[in-house]
């Protein structure tokens, strides 16, 4: 393992597919760093990697063989990188990080996915020991290895010294057209443009706006794979010709990271028999938890985020292949399944319409649930600024986002994004094809958990009376739940007693 002379300035523990590239990216922005993993393997591949792609310039990455050896190496006070499993994994490495002699001025960094709440409480653990910071990652390997899009939160000493840093390997955006700057080339990193990170807020709330991302992910996703089955069970495409679909479409408002792989993976051959991989991969979808929690958080605090809950919903319905494959052979849909050539491009352009429409809800939803949840732990939330940092390097990353930037910067106030003039004006004119697509998936027997879930959130939000009105009246019958009048206060409760007299009582 080769070692450096001079002390290095960033530690990096964890040396997996994120921690490697992001060791890599610190490299190639000048820093030089000590890295340590648990597998040898590991800490000397990275170093391997890195002296390829250096050549004869001298290495900024020093292999370590232990923790002690690790701290040997820094420049105090330290500044070490965590890029391990969440949970207690974290807990551990930082219990052994303190054995071996933290100060206050230290600083540890959590990268990795964990929970917001594991999050607030670490700091909580760690205060008047060292400095507990954490910088949520999105990207994947790419994304870390040449700018991912950062969330960065704890204490504001934290970021000062952490700033320079994150804002050096984030992914970079043209100011003037709110584009990604890219050069996936190892050892020339992008420096001009905005940088994909910016501070969030207190402890938690990187890692909460994180696992929002990744619950809009998991909609966005869904929302995509349910316009390929429609293609592809309406018009008897081939996957090879979807891709074609989806490569135009991302040449307009639905241009995204998401619908550019997702031609890839749809135009991609299977190396072992020649026919489209896509039908040579089980229809199983993993899951790592992130949309679960994006979802639960939703229920817990009753901002509802319907696209995001069917996306996992539909995750584990997908699970369920072997009860699926003898339930195709029980259960019947619709007679009718296919549309005629003659009304190809109309179809086509109807699921066009729907999945931006769905796609606007999904991303209403999410900010919603990042302003109710910011609200509640008191945290100060630039939306316009989140948004900005996912129009690069992040896995959602999009055109979309830079009119979500605009509307936050228009009114910092906006309750939900359909209220903005933009998006309002955008579903007025692609909602009767939004709703035709959903007509035709529901005639043709396609499922479409997301696409109906958002249309349902929207007809919802836009409903100025419910039945909400008979739900609470059901409450009240059978379990005295009360309800408030429409035509008194706001906060006056009132109970009919509904096996007795039927009279009104005024609740105090």
């Amino acid at each position: 393992m080769s070692n450096s002379a001079n002390p290095c300035q960033i530690g990096l523990i964890g040396l997996g597919v994120m921690g490697k590239n992001l060791g890599l990216n610190l490299a190639d922005n000048g820093y030089s760093v000590a890295a340590f993993d648990l597998d040898n393997e590991k800490v000397q591949g990275i170093l391997d990697q890195d002296s390829a792609e250096r050549g004869d310039k001298a290495p900024r990455i020093s292999g370590c063989n232990s923790f002690e050896d690790m701290l040997a190496k820094l420049e105090k006070p330290y500044l070490i990188v965590l890029s391990i499993p969440a949970g207690k994994p974290v807990d551990i490495v930082c219990g052994k990080l303190l054995e071996l002699g933290l100060s206050l001025d230290d600083i540890i960094v959590d990268t990795g996915n964990s929970l917001w709440t594991d999050t607030v409480e670490r700091e909580q653990k760690y205060q008047g020991k060292f400095t507990f910071f954490s910088c949520a990652v999105s990207g994947g390997e790419v994304g870390a290895r040449f700018g991912p899009s950062l969330m960065p939160s704890g204490n504001k000493s934290g970021w000062a010294r952490l700033e320079p840093v994150l804002h050096a390997i984030s992914a970079k955006v043209d100011p003037a057209t709110g584009l990604p700057l890219e050069n996936n080339q190892p050892g020339k990193p992008v420096t001009q443009g905005e940088p994909c990170a910016a501070y969030i807020g207190p402890a938690g709330a990187g890692h909460y706006v994180k696992m929002v991302h990744n619950g809009i992910e998991y909609a966005d996703m869904q929302l995509i794979c349910e316009a390929y089955q429609t293609l592809r069970t309406a018009l008897d495409l081939q996957p090879k010709e979807i891709a074609e679909i989806f490569r135009a479409w991302n040449k307009g408002p639905l241009n995204s990271y998401l619908i550019e792989i997702s031609a890839e993976v749809l135009a991609q051959d299977d190396p072992v028999t020649g026919e489209p991989i896509v039908d040579k991969i089980l229809d199983v979808a993993g899951q790592k938890g992130t949309g679960l929690w994006t979802a639960l958080s939703s229920l817990e605090i009753g901002s509802p985020a319907m696209a995001v809950t069917a996306s996992v919903y539909a995750r584990g319905l997908s699970g369920l292949k072997d009860n699926r494959v003898k339930a195709a052979k029980i259960l019947s849909g619709p007679a009718e399944t296919k549309v005629c050539d003659s009304e190809k491009e109309a179809f086509i352009k109807r699921v066009h319409d729907a999945l931006y429409c769905s796609k606007i809800c999904a991303y209403a939803q999410g900010f919603e649930l990042m302003k109710k949840q910011g609200e509640l732990q008191g945290w100060d939330l630039d939306f316009a600024a989140i948004a900005k940092i996912w129009r690069a390097g992040c896995i959602i990353r999009a055109v979309f986002l830079q009119s979500i930037t605009d509307a936050f910067n228009k009114n910092q106030d906006l309750e939900n994004l359909l209220m903005d003039d933009f998006f309002a004006s955008q579903i007025d004119s692609f909602q009767a094809n939004w709703r035709e697509s959903i007509v035709d998936g529901v005639r043709l027997g396609v499922p479409m958990p997301c696409f109906t879930s958002s249309l349902s959130y929207y007809d919802s939000y836009r409903s100025e009376t419910t039945a909400a009105n008979l739900l609470q009246g059901q409450r009240d019958f059978f379990g005295s739940h009360t309800f408030e009048r429409t035509d008194q206060p706001r906060g006056e409760f009132y109970h009919i007693n509904w096996s007795g007299d039927r009279d009104q009582v005024r609740i105090k």
